[in-house]
């Protein structure tokens, strides 16, 4: 179930991220693209390492 929130957490940060890169907000637009790799569960995952401890 939480691995399922975070997917969709993920897609929507890196989606908007896309639509801000397209506006013209080069540095936002790849902020949230980072950031929604970072909170996907796949890959590396900002969330991962607190549930291994």
């Amino acid at each position: 179930m939480s691995s399922t929130l975070l997917w969709i957490l993920a897609a929507i940060l890196v989606v908007v991220g896309i639509v801000q890169l397209f506006q013209g907000q080069i540095i936002l637009g790849v902020v949230l693209i980072v950031a929604g790799c970072l909170v996907g569960p796949g890959g590396y995952s900002i969330f991962r390492r607190s549930a291994e401890h």
